[in-house]
Parts: C-alpha cells; structure tokens; sequence
C-alpha cells in the first residue's frame, strides 16, 4: 500500500535579493589630516596616532565628537605601537625611542612612565579582571629584548595624576629562542577553574604558557610568583622552525563569557589554530591544527601583517588584500582584495567588546561587520559527520536541519546503528514508503516500529488517516513481536518490556481518540492474535468496562466481574449483568448493590432477583430479602414496585416478618406504598389470614374484617368491631355477627353474655333471636335484670335533666326581667365619647360599660368595620326608616283608612329602629369584640393611601 499522503513535502527556499556576505566591509568617512600612525579599538572607543604628534580620540557611540591630544615631544620620537585595555580606558603610547607614555580616557593630559624608559614595548597582557577604568591592575608588559615586566598603573579621583601613575615596573621573567633572546611579540592573561591562572607569551617562533595559582588574598600583588615557578626550567612552550620576525596571537570570546574560547596563533609556517580547555592541567591549547600558508603568500614578499579570529573563521591581512579562512574546513571562503589607491594596509585589529573588525592604511580605515557567520556551518559540521552541531545551527532553518536528519540517519543506517537511524528518519519529510521499507528489507522489525512510533508522535491531529493506519500498523508489530517473545523463555525480560512498551502505547492520551475511533479493528487484531489479556487491557483502557465484565463472566470468573463492576460503579452494567453474578455469588452481588446505595434503581434489579429466587431455595433467598429490606428501611424507597415485592417475598417464606412489616406500614392508606389489593390477593393465596385481616381494616372493610377474623380468633373479630367509631350503627352491626357466631357456631352462652358486657350498643334483646328455643330463661336472667337496671337509670337521668331544664328556663325568665328594668343616668354635662360634644344635643346610646355616644356618630365608627352583609343590610334598614318618616301626599283618604295605615307605618317603623339597634348598638364599639377585630386593620385605607400622603403635601 502506497499512500503519498506521507511523502515528502519539501521546502520553499526563494531568496527575493541577494543574501548578504559574511563579512561586510565599510569605509569609513574619515580623511586624515596626516598620515594614521596606528589604530586601537576597544569597547567603542577608538585611537589613532596621526603623524609626529596628534592623538584622536573618538567615541564610535558619539562618533561626531571626537577628541584631539597633543603628545607634546618636540623630538624625533615616533609611536611604534599603542595598547588599549578592554575597557577603553588605558592607553599605553610606546615611542620609536625607547619610551613609553600613558593616557587616561577621562583626561586631556599623556604622561610619561618614567620607570618604563629604555625600554621598546612590544606587547602588553592587560588584567581583565582586577581592571578598572582608574587602576589597570597588575598587568605584564613584553619588551623587545624579550623580557616580562610586571607593572601597574593608577590615576587618583578627579583625573589628577599622583605623583607617579605607574606604580611599580618589575621584571619576571626573560623569554629565549635558541639564538637567544627574542621580542615578546603577545601576551595574553586568562584565569581557568579553582582560581589556576593560564599565561600565554609568543616570540617569533615560540608559544609559551605559564600556569599555576596565585596565593589566595594575593592577586593583587601581580604575578611574579607563577613566573618564580619556572625560574630553573622552562614553562611548557609550542615552537615551529619558520618565522618571517614577528608573530600575533588572536582569540576569540563568545558574548557575555569572560574566558576566550579558541585561539589562532599567525607565525611563520601558518597559523595554528584551536580551542582552548581550561580544565587541563598544564596546557590549555586543545585540537590543535595548523593551516599552512597557501602557494599564493609569499612569506619572503606579501607576508601576512595581521590575524583576527572570529567564530568560525580567522581573517589574514596580506599588503593588498584580506583573506578569510574557515577553522571547520581550512577552506578560503573570502578574499577581499584592496585597490593601490588606498596605499598599502597597515594593520588588521578586532574590538574584542563589539566584535568589529577594522583595518586601516596611512590614509583610510575600513571596518567589517561579520553577519550570520554561522549560515553555512551545518553543511560543514554534517560532512564532518558531526551531526549534533550542525542540527544546533540549523535549528531555525527546516530546509536545512530536514537535509542534516537525513544524512544523520543514512549515516546511521550504513552503519547498522538501526535505532538511531529510525528515530532520525522520522523527524524528516523523506518519503514514508521508502524508509519503511528500508527497514523491512533489512528484517529490522524493531527499527521499524521505533520509526512508526516517531513518526505517529510527529503527525498533527488532523492527519488522522495518517494516525489510523500507523497506530493499527504498530498494534499488529507489537503483537507479532510479542508473540515471538513469549515463546521464547530465555526472552523473558525482553518480553516483558516490550509488553509495558505496548501497553503504554496502548494507554498513550495521543493515541486515545483513534484508539477509541478503531477500537473494533483493534479488538479483532488482538482476538486473531488469541492475546485476551490485552484485549481486557485495551477494554478498560477504552473504559469499554462492559467487554471485561463479559469476558470474566464468560470465563467463570464472577468475583474478578464483581470488582470491576464495582470499581467502576456504573449502574447500567449493575443492571446487565446482576442476573448471571446472583446465580453463582448472591451474597456478595448484594453487598455490592448496598454499596452502591441510592444510585441503583432497584427497581432495575428486581428482574434478576425474581429469576434468582425462582431457581434458589429459601435460605437464598434471604438475600433478596436483605437487599429489599435495605432498600424499604435505609434507602426509604417509596416505589410501589419495590415494596410489592418485599411483600410477596415475606408471604413465601417469612409469615412472621409480613404482618410486622403490614403493622408498620400503618392504616393511613395515603402513606401506603404497597398495593392493597394485590397484598390482600397475595396473602389469601398463600392462607395469611391474620395479614389478610389488618390489610381489610387498611381498606376500611370492616365487615370483611370481622367475617375473617372470626375463623382466625374472636378477639381479633372484637378489635375489628370497634375500628368505626363514628358509625354507631356499623359497630352495632359488626357486633351482632360476632354474636351470631359466638351463639350458632361456639353454642357458649357465657361466652356471649360476655360479649354483651363488651359492647355497650348491644342489648340483651338483640341477641335473644339468635339463641335456640330450648335454651331456659336462667341463662339470662343475670343479663335481663342488668338490662332491666339499665333502663331505670337512663330513666332516671332523663328525669334529672328535665328538672334542670327547667330551673335553667326560669332563672332566664327573671334575668330577662331584670334586664328590661335596668337604667343608666346621663348627666346635662356628658360628652359623645367620639365627637367631644354635649351628649344630650341629639338622640344617643348609652353602654353598661360607660361609653355614651350620638346614634350618627356611633353609626359612622361602626359602619366601616361591619360585614359587607350586615353593610348592605343596614343600608337597606336606613331606607326604609326614611321612607317611612316622609308623609302622606293624599289629602282626602278617608278618615279611618289613615287611622290605619298611620297604625301599620308606625309599627313597621319602630321595627326598623330596632334592627338598626341590633345592628348598630349590638355592642361598645370601643369595648366589644369589633374593636378586637379590628386591630389589624390600618388606620388609612390602602386604596385611599395615595391621596391621603397628596393632602398631607
């Protein structure tokens, strides 16, 4: 199968211009107004020598404002050479005459070293770390005569000189050749691990280190005693037989580090070049190399005159050109050739802050800026077979790091290193075909899968045609694989690691939507494979818990089935699968089911239940009742369902429990949750006549409940009587039955003198006809005489009550008379108890309370807190008294017609007033039970609230 899906897509390089060069060369706008002497340059600052003179000063951060110095020699004195420490700060002059002069950077005037004279100063080893902008620290000076000064030069506050700026100037040591004595051509300090300091010295023809520690707390007393160390023998030194007189040392420090890190060394056989390891012991030069001179430099005409050293190249300064050499491949990669115009090039240096690199003549600077030198480094690093670095500078170039992984990984393969080769060729766009079969061709099964399981952690989410086929691939190879290793008992660790390498594929979250999406190809997989095992892994991993409860269950392991139902506490699979699990463990399914609690509708588990006690026998069937019982009293289930079948497990095998649970269930028939009707059923089929009894007394049949219980016990017949309190008649009825029964079917006639004594409804002639005829009158001679007694007394008492009757009726007579002769009086000064105003002014009522009020007054307080009824009716009443007072229009009625409607009005009218009386003065609207009523009623009308709050504004 070939899928192109997986091909290589490739990349875009279209460059829209021409790329930069590396080194980038500049002319700088400068014209001398004499000849440029020399050139320093440090942290930005730069200094030229210019003519016999003139010193400039300009700072390339304010290159507009440069600064002028006159040395001020009126001699032949010329500048030989100058020397600017790596803060910009220290500039040391050394003249043709053998004299040496100093200039601060935050001063105007040079002075003179007076211990420095008699000496030519060819090179200086500045202190980088004990050096200021005021104090160089100790530093080391090389003479031309091949000695080693020591010295130190300091500047007091506020740029006055004391009186002497170098400190000391001592010698330490004397550099030699063969021939003798030769010029300190560099000196370079560098301070290593566990305070060891590392000094390297060049003549001509030599490269000379000098190591040891300085005394801790004594560094600032110089280096004089690493010297003393090699004071008998010789320090451990590199020499080549060539030199053309002189020889320059570059190094190279990565930003932001102290130490330098690689070396280039331009003496007369070429340049020796490397890296610098400051954890050796006695030399710190490390792969070493050397790059002899080309045939085109003649070191007897065109020698070269100058060496920087960049990252990954170090730059020549030949008379008329510049030549840029990679230290990875000893490649010429850039050759800048200067015109005659410009003159002859005088000196190459690098600023070792900024990284510029400036050359300059007699009359013209140039600087280069170097750009993205590592641009092509990986090309060289990957045909070096160095694969790491050139994946390290090609990082942010996939175009290119995709090239460097595939000749990583060809690399890899030629060499049988399969792993390695796989896990590269995954991370390129190479053809996905074209590799795997690379590794198929070669049978190396387990390259293959590690180059699959790569290739299907790169893959984006959305590749998942790609991620399907690569994840059922890889489950085939594993299972193959693991296949083979089973058989194989010496394999047996490697088997088991590659069964948690499976199994953590298997459960990876990458893989876990396709997984799930395929799962049905990956089960029949792991089915033809016969591997049950992982295909119960692969289940719960898909939490597919309904395949592994299955397979246990298939295999008869119903406690492993049990657990994982309850681990994992799903309710479906409760209801599923309970109908097998109670067949073989009841106790423990139920115990599960009591764990699970309220989240298991029991109504779901009632079908196994009723299966399983159809086929189990009583004493297993507690079970189910156990679980019933938890369900009905800890879980308070109110389904009827639930409780209908508690009942039906109670009526086959606990009688004893049934009629508690029916007596605890109560005779509410609203808090019930069983079925009465089926209960009553089910208890009769299965003869509980006692429960059928209680369930009829539920239902309020009392007459049923009494024609039962009188088979069962007359007792229970007697409390079945007496459960109608309010039906007189019912209960009278009932006790008859029981009567009958007690008379016709026990024939005890006690028995039934009894029942008389128990029933106050019942008389003794109310059960005679059920005796038989030939029974004497002593059986109830007892019986009548109470009966007889009974009837005296009920006389009596009715007797009593109409003596008391009628007492009650006189005494109410005479109050009623008292009543009509009891008065009040007024007197002329009493008020209304409402209005405030004199009582006798207008008709009014008086109260045996004391309250007098007018009758409109009273009227108008008692109006509002009447009934609407008792409103509307003595409305009604005002009518009719008004229409009563207007007189007759007829002028000629006969004389006794008049006489008698005047005799009915006036009647009719005194009837009105007094149910206006009734209704009004009934009772002290300040002491009755109206102003009782009333008490809750506000005192402003809530419809009427608005406009009364409007008045009061």
């Amino acid at each position: 199968m070939v899928l192109r899906s997986f091909g290589k897509p490739g990349y875009v390089n279209a460059r829209l211009e021409k790329e930069t060069p590396i080194f980038n060369k500049q002319r700088i706008d400068f014209t001398p107004p004499e000849k440029i002497n020399s050139l320093v340059v440090s942290s930005n600052q730069l200094c030229m020598s210019l003519g016999k003179d003139t010193l400039l000063r300009i700072d390339l951060g304010k290159p507009d404002e440069p600064n002028q110095v006159e040395l001020g020699r009126k001699d032949e004195a010329k500048v030989y050479k100058m020397f600017l420490d790596h803060t910009g700060s220290h500039l040391l002059i050394a003249l043709n005459t053998s004299e040496c002069l100093y200039l601060n950077r935050s001063v105007q005037k040079v002075r003179a070293l007076s211990r420095w004279k008699g000496h030519l100063i060819e090179s200086v080893g500045w202190n980088k770390f004990l050096g200021t902008e005021t104090n160089t620290g100790p530093i080391l000076v090389g003479t031309a005569q091949g000695q080693i000064y020591e010295a130190e030069i300091s500047v007091s506050e506020g740029s006055l000189f004391s009186t002497n700026p170098d400190q000391y100037f001592r010698l330490v040591y004397t550099l030699e050749e063969e021939s003798g004595s030769a010029p300190v051509c560099c000196l370079e300090i560098e301070r290593g691990i566990e305070g060891k300091f590392f000094i390297i010295a060049t003549t001509r023809k030599r490269l000379f280190q000098f190591v040891g520690k300085v005394p801790e707390g004594t560094e600032q007393q110089g280096f004089g005693s690493i010297f003393a160390m090699h004071a008998d023998h010789l320090p451990s030194f590199r020499e080549f037989p060539a030199s053309f007189g002189f020889s320059e040392i570059a190094f190279y420090t990565p930003k932001l580090r102290s130490n330098p890190r690689s070396f280039a060394w331009m003496m007369g056989n070429g340049v020796l070049y490397g890296t610098l390891d400051y954890s050796r012991p006695d030399s710190i030069l490390s792969d070493e190399r050397v790059w002899v001179y080309p045939s085109d430099i003649d070191v007897t005409v065109n020698k070269p005159i100058s060496i920087v050293l960049t990252q990954f190249h170090f730059l020549l300064l030949l008379p008329d050109r510049v030549m840029a050499v990679c230290t990875l491949n000893e490649q010429v990669v850039f050759q800048d050739l200067f015109l005659e115009k410009f003159g002859t090039l005088t000196r190459m240096i690098k600023d070792p802050m900024v990284q510029q690199i400036w050359i300059h003549t007699e009359k013209v600077v140039f600087r280069y800026h170097v750009q993205r030198e590592s641009r092509d480094v990986w090309k060289m690093y990957m045909n070096m077979n160095k694969f790491d670095l050139a994946k390290e500078y090609c990082k942010d170039r996939p175009e290119c790091l995709d090239i460097v992984l595939a000749k990583e990984a060809e690399h890899c393969f030629q060499n049988k290193r399969y792993l390695d080769s796989a896990k590269c060729y995954a991370l390129t766009q190479n053809y996905f075909e074209e590799i795997a079969l690379k590794f198929i061709e070669a049978k190396q099964e387990e390259a293959l899968m590690e180059f699959l399981i790569k290739k299907l952690n790169n893959l984006k989410h959305s590749e998942k045609t790609q991620t399907t086929l690569l994840t059922t691939w890889l489950t085939e190879l594993y299972l193959n694989w693991l296949g083979i290793l089973e058989g194989d008992p010496s394999q047996r660790n490697l088997y088991l690691d590659t069964r948690e390498k499976f199994r953590t594929f298997l459960s990876s979250p990458k893989n876990k939507d396709c997984l799930f999406n395929n799962r049905a190809s990956i089960y029949e997989l792991l089915a033809s494979h016969g591997d049950t095992e992982h295909m119960v892994y692969f289940a719960v991993i898909m939490q597919d818990y309904e395949r592994v409860v299955a397979h246990h269950c298939q295999h008869d392991e119903y406690d492993e089935a049990l657990n994982v139902l309850s681990r994992h506490r799903d309710e479906k699979l409760f209801y599923k699968f309970s109908p097998v699990l109670i067949q073989h463990i009841p106790k423990k399914v139920v115990d599960a089911w009591i764990s699970m609690g309220s989240r298991l509708d029991a109504r779901n588990l009632i079908p196994a239940l009723v299966n399983y006690s159809q086929s189990a026998s009583t004493q297993q069937i507690n079970e189910a009742i156990r679980y019933m019982e938890f369900c009905v009293y800890q879980l308070e289930e109110t389904q009827q369902a639930i409780h209908n079948y508690l009942l039906s497990l109670y009526a086959l095998c606990r009688p004893d429990s049934l009629l508690s649970y029916l007596e605890q269930a109560g005779t509410n028939p609203n808090r019930i949750h069983y079925d009465l009707k089926y209960a009553l059923r089910l208890c009769a089929e299965h003869g509980h006549h006692h429960a059928c009894v209680h369930i009829y007394k539920v239902m309020e049949l009392y007459e049923e409940a009494v024609d039962l219980a009188l088979q069962v016990d007359v007792d229970l017949a007697k409390s079945c009587a007496d459960l109608p309190e309010d039906d007189e008649e019912l209960r009278k009825k009932l006790w008859l039955k029981i009567a009958r029964h007690v008379v016709q079917e026990e024939k005890d006639v006690k028995k039934a003198m009894a029942c008389l004594s128990s029933c106050a409804l019942l008389k003794i002639e109310d059960v005679l006809p059920f005796f038989p005829d030939f029974v004497t009158i002593d059986h109830f001679k007892e019986a009548i005489c109470n009966s007889l007694e009974d009837y005296n007394k009920h006389i009596e008492e009715l007797k009593r009550e109409m003596e008391e009757a009628t007492q009650s009726a006189k005494r109410i007579r005479e109050d009623i008379q008292e009543m009509r002769n009891k008065y009040g009086s007024v007197e002329p000064q009493e008020k209304c108890a409402a209005c405030d105003f004199p009582l006798l002014n207008r008709p009014f009522y008086l109260f045996l309370c004391g309250h007098m009020f007018h009758y409109d007054c009273l009227l108008q307080a008692v109006f509002p807190n009447l009934p609407a009824y008792k409103q509307a009716k003595l409305e009604d009443l005002q009518k009719k008294l008004a229409a009563t007072s207007q007189p007759s229009k007829g002028h000629h009625r006969p004389k006794d017609a008049d006489t008698a409607s005047l005799g009915k009005g006036q009647q009719s009218r005194e009837q009105i007033k007094a149910d206006i009386d009734d209704i009004v003065a009934a009772e002290c609207v300040y002491c009755g039970e109206l102003m009782i009523r009333s008490i809750d009623k506000p005192f402003i009308d809530p419809q009427k609230y608005e406009e009364e709050m409007q008045s009061w504004l």
